[in-house]
């Protein structure tokens, strides 16, 4: 577990995003603190997912100031990326687990491609990630052979796999029926609340939203409003 701490996750000082067309976002703001969980809203195409890419340097910022789990993403060398990755967990809406391999093997391919090698650290990882989620009976069970829910559980423990101080999710709900969605926005917050990582949660589901209150930000206009500072 994380000590909480007011200390900044995410810096973001008049960033612009660009894609093909030209500017996407400009003028982007945005702070969050260690352990705060904050939603990310915006219509399609607004740049929710443009953003959260750029926190993990799959996106060029073309211009602006970003601090990023301590690392200054615009200008961070390419040698730096993964280490900046094994800071920051990603929750993928489509889930991207490995369809030829078992629960246990998809975490550990995780761990071994981020460096990890002693076995019992390894899967005294896994064990923990794996209870952290509720899926420790599943540990043998092919990704084929799991409910859509419990993907996404998959996909949640690999995102915590590493510890991360930053935990991002784009649209985690978004293939899921409404009570796998309430049921896998109340295990994130409860992972919020034990371990202190911090959360930017992108969604289109405002009644999760109502159900689950916390800081909203949204792109909007090309640019990113601050709800709270309205």
């Amino acid at each position: 577990m994380q000590e909480k701490t007011n200390e900044a996750v995410v810096e973001l000082r008049d960033v612009c995003i660009n894609n093909e067309s030209g500017a996407l976002l400009t003028n982007v703001n945005l702070t969050i603190h260690q352990g705060e969980f904050v939603y990310l809203i915006g219509k399609s195409g607004a740049g929710k997912t443009s953003l959260l890419k750029s926190l993990y340097a799959d996106q060029e910022i073309e211009r602006g100031t970003a601090q990023v789990c301590g690392y200054d993403v615009v200008n961070i060398r390419r040698r730096h990326i993964p280490i900046l990755r094994r800071r920051i967990g990603i929750i993928f809406q489509s889930f991207r687990l490995l369809d030829d391999r078992n629960v246990h093997a998809n975490l550990e391919f995780v761990l071994r491609a981020t460096g990890w090698i002693k076995r019992n650290e390894i899967e005294a990882q896994i064990d923990r990630t794996l209870r952290a989620v509720g899926l420790i009976d599943k540990l043998d069970a092919m990704p084929t052979r799991l409910s859509e829910g419990e993907r996404q559980r998959v996909g949640i423990a690999r995102a915590l796999i590493n510890n991360p101080i930053l935990l991002l999710a784009d649209e985690p709900t978004g293939n899921l029926d409404p009570m796998t969605s309430a049921e896998t926005m109340q295990l994130l917050l409860d992972i919020n609340r034990n371990t202190g990582t911090a959360m930017l949660i992108s969604t289109h589901d405002f009644m999760m939203i109502d159900k689950y209150p916390a800081r909203v930000v949204m792109c909007e206009k090309g640019t990113l409003v601050d709800t709270e500072q309205q």
